[in-house]
């Protein structure tokens, strides 16, 4: 149970760390796109950081239940 609570804790730190370090600027350009909302891909470290927040995030929700049912 104790190890749990740590967890949750470590996945906190690392989703708040993921989600500050992110550029809050990216495809906010939209001088170049014609017609509507054109196509944005991430590439490079922009996908990586993207791709772990998402993994943060489901493993944060899922520690959480696992205390939750537990406790």
């Amino acid at each position: 149970m104790e190890i749990i609570k740590i967890l949750e804790i470590i996945i906190a730190v690392l989703l708040i760390a993921v989600v500050l370090i992110q550029n809050k600027n990216v495809a906010l350009n939209l001088s170049t796109m014609s017609g509507g909302m054109g196509e944005v891909s991430k590439r490079g470290p922009e996908k990586i950081l993207h791709n772990a927040t998402i993994v943060l995030g489901a493993a944060f929700i899922i520690n959480s239940l696992i205390l939750l049912f537990l406790s």
